[in-house]
C-alpha cells in the first residue's frame, strides 16, 4: 500500500492506517499474472518510442481502473542466471534455461473480479500485438 492511498490518523490510544484505496475488494476479486514473452531477435524492428508510450498509456489505464497491483519491465534473457541445485549441488550457468522462441520481457500483476476481466486487461497489452501475453492466476496466500 502507498502513503498516497492511506491516511494515518489518531483515534485516542491507538493511531491507525485508514486505507483509502479500493481494498475493500480484497475476498472479492483474484490477483493475476501477466506475463509478457516477445521474440528478443527481432529487438532491432522494434520502434521502442511507440512501444514506450504504448506500455505507459497500458499502465495508466489499469491504474486508473484500480487493478493494477504492479509490474515491472525485465533486462533481456540473455542478463539471467540459472540455478538448479542437484544431490545438494549447485550448480549456477549464466544465460536462460531453455532455448526458447520467446522470452519473457516482463509482467504485470492485476486484481480482477474473475478470469474473464484478466483475460480482457491481457488483450488490451501492448505486448499480445508484437508477442504472446500469458495469464496465470496467483496462489493467494
Amino acid at each position: 500500500m502507498s502513503i498516497s492511498s492511506a491516511l494515518f490518523v489518531s483515534l485516542g490510544e491507538r493511531p491507525a492506517w485508514v486505507v483509502l484505496d479500493d481494498s475493500w475488494r480484497k475476498g472479492l476479486s483474484m490477483e493475476y499474472l501477466v506475463l509478457i514473452y516477445r521474440d528478443e531477435s527481432k529487438d532491432g524492428d522494434v520502434d521502442w518510442a511507440k512501444l514506450g508510450r504504448e506500455y505507459e498509456e497500458y499502465a495508466a489505464a489499469v491504474a486508473q481502473a484500480a487493478v493494477m497491483r504492479g509490474g515491472k519491465k525485465l533486462q533481456p534473457s540473455a542478463t539471467a542466471t540459472t540455478v538448479v541445485v542437484r544431490a545438494d549441488q549447485r550448480l549456477v550457468t549464466d544465460g536462460p534455461f531453455a532455448e526458447a522462441r520467446e522470452q519473457l520481457g516482463g509482467f504485470f500483476v492485476l486484481d480482477c473480479a474473475n478470469l474473464d476481466e484478466a483475460l480482457e486487461w491481457a488483450a488490451r497489452c501492448p505486448g499480445a500485438s508484437h508477442g504472446t501475453v500469458e495469464v496465470r492466476p496467483v496462489m493467494p496466500t
